[in-house]
């Protein structure tokens, strides 16, 4: 089976293990109560980080996710890296709120895979940059995600490899369409595509041969992606450690957990710490979404140590927090949530995984106890 099939097929097998989950049952539905915030702030070292100099980034799945987050957050998150995604709110099918429920997800799953991973929909307005960014304004106007003048002034980079055939490269120069229909100046917006990499995130000496797409999605270019992606959103910054001196946490995640059915969050997620930033407050969160298949369950620590964030974050004062969603029958690729499967939400500030993961960044951001 040809590799843009075989790819094709997953998809459609994953998101709809998923969406049959959500109809009938499955192991996501959970009986938890939402959490104590006594024990939300237990779990996850208290570095006073500066909140409001957040940035995000994610591959696949994930960059969708950066999207969403970035859209449910802008008052503090001032950038974002969309790796091999498209944009905000593409799944999302017309009938979505005549439908909510379950039939949500039954209904963005067509959309999401056609439309905005191959980009074969483009002819019936899926993914149309003017009507996503339309969307995207009448929920901040109805205050489900912040208000659009928050995004505006956001640093984004986006990427996209010319041998990627999961995500093509149509569907990222969308989403950078959507950032300029949104008003963010096109100095801010930074759109890599000349790359002949797979679908995978890139690095200077890590992983498989560029071209390649494949587990653990982390592919050698000769190029140092996760640096550009946060010089691009904080400006200059110091030159890199050689060996990172920080220290990999790994965490406890069901803490932050919001009791909704289903959220899909693995019981373990692990952040860097860079010496300085254990002693010292005032560290910057940078907050990064690993893709389908790349999650710790299916590649190990492979998303987590060979990206190279920790490299920039050692000397840059820089807190990298490496959330994690678990693999399941009904999510066989460990995917975030981007075409509803947590329910019909899944957009907005109140999504179950977005708001565990803002419980994250409130716990770095707490001060120590004295």
């Amino acid at each position: 089976m040809p590799q843009f099939f075989r790819q094709a097929f997953i998809w459609w097998w994953a998101i709809g293990l998923a969406v049959l989950a959500l109809m009938f049952g499955g192991p996501w539905r959970s009986q938890q109560t939402p959490t104590a915030p006594a024990a939300v702030r237990s779990s996850l070292p208290a570095l006073a980080a500066q909140i409001d100099a957040t940035s995000v980034s994610g591959i696949s799945s994930g960059a969708y996710m950066a999207g969403q987050f970035q859209m449910a957050h802008a008052k503090i998150v001032s950038g974002a890296a969309i790796i091999a995604g498209g944009p905000y709110g593409c799944s999302e099918s017309v009938f979505a709120d005549a439908m909510p429920g379950p039939g949500t997800a039954f209904l963005n799953l067509s959309k999401a895979v056609n439309g905005c991973m191959l980009d074969l929909l483009g002819v019936w307005g899926v993914g149309d940059p003017a009507k996503l960014a339309a969307k995207a304004r009448q929920r901040a106007s109805d205050n489900e995600i912040e208000p659009i003048a928050d995004v505006v002034t956001d640093k984004v980079y986006l990427f996209s490899g010319t041998a990627d055939r999961t995500v093509v490269p149509s569907i990222v120069k969308r989403a950078a369409a959507f950032y300029k229909e949104l008003g963010v100046a096109e100095a801010n917006i930074k759109l890599v595509s000349h790359m002949p990499a797979g679908h995978a995130f890139v690095t200077e000496t890590e992983g498989a041969a560029c071209e390649k797409t494949g587990e653990p999605f982390v592919v050698d270019c000769d190029y140092d992606q996760a640096g550009e992606l946060l010089r691009h959103i904080y400006g200059q910054l110091a030159p890199g450690s050689s060996t990172p001196q920080g220290k990999y946490i790994t965490f406890d995640q069901r803490p932050f957990h919001t009791g909704q059915m289903p959220d899909g969050m693995a019981k373990e997620g692990v952040v860097y710490v860079p010496a300085t930033c254990a002693s010292k407050a005032g560290c910057r969160i940078h907050i990064a979404f690993h893709g389908c298949a790349q999650n710790r369950e299916k590649v190990g620590d492979a998303f987590v140590k060979n990206t190279g964030f920790s490299r920039w974050a050692d000397t840059n004062q820089l807190i990298v927090l490496f959330p994690q969603v678990e693999t399941t029958v009904s999510n066989p690729q460990g995917c975030w949530d981007w075409w509803g499967y947590t329910g019909h939400g899944y957009l907005t500030r109140q999504a179950p995984q977005i708001v565990s993961v803002r419980h994250m960044i409130d716990a770095l951001a707490q001060r120590p106890q004295s």
